[in-house]
């Protein structure tokens, strides 16, 4: 149930519900969501200058965006980096990745890159689990704000996620990093309107 507007719903129950209506969906809906998704991410990216990409390996009925992106490194030669956790509470490090690339077993067993050097994505993509304007909510860990936070220069950040996640009663903190646009399957909101068809390098 979504609550009204007096009664303000915290992070973890706004995580939870919307977790749950993710996983609810059934693969069908995910997939036309998925598809319109990516279609938009594709039409949004085009405005966006990108040496080097950090995308991120789906879990948990995440839009898989590995085929996608191989396509655009390809046209756009553009190079692709996944992160991986190397200690708890810390910035993500990302790696050098593409597609066929040897996969291993990293912090939460999801699979990160066997090999690869470490390299500083100039764009990065977020999954989305819920988002209110170009706000993220995740998982709770706070290792994507802390790795915006640390970086010697700040990479352009998108969030990526289902339209219907949209929480507007979870409040941003102050240490929230917004994201530079948030694309859904029905929407792309750029936090800045008036730089966003600017961005190509």
């Amino acid at each position: 149930m979504m609550p009204d507007g007096n009664d303000k719903e915290s992070r973890s129950e706004a995580r939870q519900r919307l977790l749950t209506l993710r996983r609810a969906m059934s693969p069908e809906e995910r997939g036309m969501r998925s598809a319109r998704l990516v279609a938009n991410l594709h039409d949004a990216f085009r405005h966006i200058g990108c040496r080097t990409l950090g995308l991120y390996w789906p879990i948990r009925h995440e839009t898989d965006l590995r085929i996608w992106a191989d396509r655009v490194s390809a046209e756009r030669r553009i190079s692709l980096a996944l992160p991986v956790v190397v200690e708890r509470a810390a910035p993500i490090v990302y790696r050098a990745w593409k597609l066929g690339d040897d996969m291993v077993r990293g912090f939460w067993n999801i699979p990160v890159p066997a090999r690869g050097g470490a390299c500083q994505p100039d764009v990065v993509i977020a999954p989305l689990v819920g988002f209110n304007g170009t706000f993220r909510l995740g998982y709770g860990g706070g290792y994507f704000d802390r790795t915006l936070a640390a970086a010697a220069q700040r990479p352009f950040a998108i969030g990526v996620g289902f339209d219907v996640m949209r929480a507007p009663a979870f409040e941003p903190r102050p240490h929230d990093i917004a994201m530079d646009v948030i694309v859904t399957d029905e929407a792309i909101t750029w936090r800045d309107a008036h730089e966003a068809k600017m961005l190509r390098r």
